[in-house]
């Protein structure tokens, strides 16, 4: 009975749970993080206020300001800080629309952001096909592959 009911809950709600997420969260930060790799965006400064720690990395949040004088955004956060940013210093940064500012000293983010992306789709996608076959199972109907 345990077996199945954990089956259920990994066929049923895990996969769905994870596209959401994948898709939701970094996923709507894919495009935004590739066009800050090729160099897009506004330019200007990020000047960092606090750092917020996890288990495995730190994330800095501050105050991004552009060099075309428009309007500071406030406690955002800055992708691929560069090592040794304390708080108070500065770092250069594009704005391409994300939730936070992109480092022009680069790094990984843009691949991070795709690979989750494309995990998020794939298991959305494979959920989908365990939907529609159960449909079919459930109603009787071959599958495509078995209709004549």
């Amino acid at each position: 009975m345990v077996k199945k009911i954990v089956t259920w809950v990994l066929r049923w709600v895990v996969p769905p749970v994870v596209a959401l997420v994948a898709l939701g969260g970094i996923g709507s930060e894919v495009g935004p993080a590739w066009q800050a790799r090729s160099g897009a965006g506004t330019p200007g400064t990020f000047t960092a206020v606090h750092e917020s720690c996890g288990r495995q990395a730190c994330t800095w949040y501050g105050d991004f300001a552009p060099a075309d004088g428009s309007a500071v955004r406030r406690d955002v956060i800055l992708y691929d800080s560069p090592d040794g940013l304390a708080r108070g210093g500065t770092a250069a940064a594009r704005d391409t629309g994300a939730r936070g500012v992109f480092a022009d000293a680069g790094g990984k983010f843009w691949l991070a952001a795709t690979v989750f992306a494309a995990v998020g789709m794939a298991v959305g996608l494979l959920w989908l096909v365990w939907l529609v076959r159960a449909i079919h199972r459930r109603r009787g109907t071959p599958r495509p592959a078995q209709a004549r």
